[in-house]
Parts: structure tokens; sequence; C-alpha cells
């Protein structure tokens, strides 16, 4: 494409994912059609196909004309249909940069005109929050196992052996919230644990309900279980996960 393409549309989003974890979304068709659409492929090579279905069938191409791992990659767009700009007639780059939160992704639409560009606010300010979501997905998939790992470890009752397990789960900054606690760091999570068990002797903390995620933070209910089985008390926990997947806060409510 030699078109000059004078008109330009910017968005970004930051994602709670590394670059490398942001990246193979534009590496992989697999990934790409869980953002764009069933169908959907990528040839992440310059001159390679860019092909997107969208689910209502809206389909679109153009090709790769540059690709950096992981920090750029550029593609041309346009639409089967010609409207509002035939396949291949505009031009995306996307650049990715680290950020305290993940990455900081920046995209850039040249079109051919004012009115396509207009068309393209919306439906990127859409696609973008997709991708932050559907990345934070697999980055996050691992969310119900470090949960049920963060409340098994509040019956370990050796000290060593509970800080063995919260370390590989929770940030060594993670801050705990909940009616009695108003905790921050590892250091004193750890003996604060130990505490809870002697004032709440023989209870467990279990998840109760599926995890409900959304950009890394997760929502899911829990129980306190006594020795005999029965019920001493029940909640719902919100946790929140750093870029590298540990959990960073956590607030507990009690029913």
């Amino acid at each position: 494409m030699t078109a000059i393409l004078p008109y330009v549309l910017e968005r970004s989003v930051t994602i709670g994912a590394s670059r490398d974890t942001v990246f193979r979304f534009f590496t992989d068709s697999a990934r790409w059609a869980v953002w764009w659409g069933a169908g959907s492929t990528i040839d992440p090579r310059p001159g390679g196909r860019v092909f997107i279905r969208y689910a209502n069938g809206v389909e679109a191409s153009g090709e790769v004309v540059e690709i950096s791992p992981p920090d750029r990659i550029v593609f041309t767009f346009g639409y089967a249909s010609g409207r509002p700009m035939p396949a291949g007639a505009s031009r995306v780059t996307i650049r990715l940069a680290d950020h305290e939160e993940g990455t900081r992704l920046i995209l850039t639409h040249e079109l051919p005109d004012e009115a396509a560009r207009d068309q393209h606010v919306q439906g990127w300010r859409y696609q973008l929050s997709l991708f932050a979501n559907v990345v934070a997905d697999e980055a996050f998939a691992h969310a119900a196992h470090a949960i049920d790992a963060w409340f098994d470890a509040w019956a370990v009752e050796d000290e060593a052996m509970r800080e063995g397990a919260l370390i590989v789960i929770a940030d060594r900054d993670v801050r705990y919230c909940d009616r009695f606690s108003s905790i921050a760091g590892l250091t004193e999570l750890i003996p604060h644990v130990g505490a809870a068990q002697r004032f709440m002797p023989g209870l467990k903390f279990q998840r109760k309900s599926d995890v409900r995620h959304c950009q890394g933070v997760v929502l899911t209910d829990w129980v306190a279980v006594a020795a005999d089985g029965s019920q001493r008390a029940a909640g719902t926990g919100v946790f929140a996960f750093n870029a590298a997947g540990l959990i960073q806060t956590a607030t507990v409510f009690w029913s």
C-alpha cells in the first residue's frame, strides 16, 4: 500500500500482562481468533495474510508490513465488502511498552478519509477493551488454583511452610484486608495467619464458587469449616493479581 493516509486514529489501553504474553496474540492464529472471532487468522511475517472474521460475519483483511516481537506489529487493513474501505486500504500500527501495571498498548490507525476514521473510533474502543480481557483471561487462567492455595495456607501451622506456600502465589508487598485485618506485606501476613489460627482453631477456609474474573480482578465465595465439617462462617473475597500473576491485594468480606 503506497497511498497517503492523512487521517489518524490513536488509542491506548493498559493490560495486566507482560509484553511477551500480549504479543503472543499477534503471532498465533488461535489466539488471534479468540480476540477477533472464529476463523480469523494471522501469518506473522512481513507479507503474511491478516484475516478477520467478526462474530456478525463481516470479513476484513490485509497483510503484515512489519513485525518486531515483543514491541511492534504493523499491518494493512480493510473490508471484503469494500466499505468503508477496501481490503488493505488502511494501516494499523500496534506498539507495546512496559508499564507498572503490565503493558501499555498504543494503537495508531492511518486511514484514507475522515468518514472511515470516525467510523472506527468506537470500533477500536470496543476491540481494545475486548483484547485486554482475552489477554487477561489467559494471563490469569491459574487464578482459581492460586486462590485455593491462598485459603489452604491459612490452615498451615508451621510458619516456614506457610511462608513457602504464600511466597509462590502472593506478591511480597501483598495487602490483605478484612473486618479484623489491615495487613501490608508477607512479613506481616505470615505471623498474622498464625495468630488467626490461635483465635479460630481448627477452621479451614475453602473456595465455595467458581471464580469470576475480569482483567486481573477475581471475585469468589468462600466458607470456613470446622473439624467436624460444620460451616462456621462464609463470605466473598476479591483478589487482584499483578502482571507477574501474583496476588497483589486480597479483600475478604464476611457474611
